[in-house]
């Protein structure tokens, strides 16, 4: 009989938004401790770092949104804070700008595939 929401593990969603030169060493911290798919998305933006000016041609301008890769990891309740901890650890460069960790619940999963559910899925 096929998984229901109701049978599921609960299971967290991991999106750090970091800085993209700090890619690799986070995925591979994230290796380490057993996880092994995500998802990297480039994006932009900006928090309290708000930007900064840069001169082009003789002309000073604003680049307010600033390059960021955002990473979405999903996984068992029991690995979510070690997971966190590992992509702190590795994207962590002490100055501005180094990013956020955004962690939430995740009902179900569902592996389009095979149709298997939860954990399986992931």
């Amino acid at each position: 009989m096929p998984a229901t929401l109701r049978d599921t593990e609960p299971m967290k969603k991991i999106e750090a938004i970091i800085k993209p030169f700090k890619l690799d060493e986070v995925k591979d911290a994230l290796h380490e401790i057993g996880l092994q798919g995500l998802t990297v998305v480039e994006a932009k933006g900006f928090g309290r770092q708000k930007g900064h000016t840069e001169l082009y041609r003789g002309a000073e301008y604003v680049v307010d949104f600033l390059p960021k890769v955002k990473i979405e990891v999903i996984c068992s309740d029991d690995l979510a804070e070690r997971a966190v901890e590992a992509i702190t650890a590795a994207a962590r460069t002490g100055r501005i700008g180094d990013g956020k960790i955004f962690i939430t619940d995740v009902l179900d999963v569902v592996r389009i595939r095979t149709g298997e559910r939860g954990e399986e899925a992931v």
